[in-house]
């Protein structure tokens, strides 16, 4: 896997693809297809993921910005793409305050030494973002850096974009999602412990404990694939979000309930690919009713999941599992 650094221990010089990359969709990864077609003629430079944490929001205004990719799963989806480092430079108020030409003089120059760089032109740097990515070209010039804007890329009559992408979660729409993306959304959590509830209706769940930072699909249950400690992806139902029936007052939650498997995974690490929306969750009369949509909703991810990865080892986006227990 390739290694995540800060711009203090990154290798030099660099070929840097400078940008957030939440997602690494289509428009993504041409910005970073610049930086390694490239590598083959300037061997010296070292093809570099360049992106800031926290988001530069959450620091500037206090908002909480849940990613599509946290760091650690960025590295697994780089690594293929040909880039050799994920560097973080940490945001604050004070590289905020920079220039533009003091940031790629102190950044781009002084930390990174770099010898090319590739962004999107919606690329926006310096104190108040005055700088653009002619502005990059320009400044770039002065220090004997080669800057390639890459256009935006359109799909129909939207451009390709990471908010699109969680506008299509937050709705639910895992296909659309999988289309700009090119690639299943997958997340993953730690097994803990939880009541029990779902054994005592006949349906024991794994209750994930996921990293707060990441973004979450609609809440609703939905047809999944799970896999364990790296394994085959097996058919699973999920529940994200209240439980209604069972405890209304109980905190949103990730439970999933693999299909005809029994395995012990408490303090195992799970990861989940979300297939389809099967519902929203609703409020049952009592808990048979209950239990019986869950069987139906069982059948129907049952169907759903038919053929789909089964006996296939996921691609590893960001887990790093401990091995499997015994079931």
């Amino acid at each position: 896997m390739i290694p995540l650094r800060s711009p203090q221990e990154a290798l030099r010089p660099t070929a840097i693809a400078l940008g957030s990359f939440d997602g690494l969709h289509q428009g993504h990864r041409r910005v970073i297809a610049a930086v390694t077609a490239a590598a083959g003629n300037e061997a010296a430079a070292i093809p570099t993921v360049v992106s800031f944490w926290p988001h530069p929001r959450e620091v500037l205004h206090g908002e909480a910005r849940l990613r599509l990719d946290l760091p650690a799963e960025k590295l697994h989806l780089l690594e293929p793409l040909g880039i050799e480092q994920l560097v973080l430079v940490p945001f604050s108020r004070e590289l905020a305050a920079l220039s533009p030409e003091a940031f790629v003089e102190q950044v781009l120059v002084g930390q990174l030494a770099a010898q090319r760089v590739a962004v999107g032109d919606n690329f926006r740097f310096g104190a108040g973002r005055s700088g653009d990515s002619q502005a990059l070209a320009v400044i770039g010039a002065r220090h004997g850096i080669e800057v390639e804007v890459l256009p935006m890329l359109w799909d129909g009559e939207e451009r390709v974009s990471s908010s699109r992408i969680r506008r299509a979660l937050g709705a639910g729409d895992l296909a659309e999602a999988r289309r700009l993306l090119e690639r299943p959304y997958r997340f993953s959590g730690l097994v803990v412990r939880g009541r029990g509830l779902g054994k005592q209706l006949g349906w024991p769940t794994a209750n994930l404990q996921v990293d707060g930072r990441k973004f979450l699909p609609l809440e609703g249950v939905y047809a999944a694939m799970a896999s364990v400690a790296g394994g085959p992806m097996l058919p699973a139902v999920m529940n994200l979000g209240p439980q209604p029936t069972v405890d209304p007052t109980a905190p949103s939650a990730v439970e999933v309930h693999l299909l005809d498997r029994q395995l012990e995974l408490e303090g195992l690490e799970l990861v989940v690919e979300p297939l389809q929306l099967l519902r929203r969750q609703q409020t049952f009369a009592s808990f048979e009713q209950l239990a019986a949509q869950i069987a139906a909703d069982a059948q129907l991810a049952r169907a759903l999941s038919a053929g789909i990865g089964v006996g296939e080892a996921p691609a590893n986006e960001g887990c790093d599992p401990a091995e499997q227990q015994n079931p």
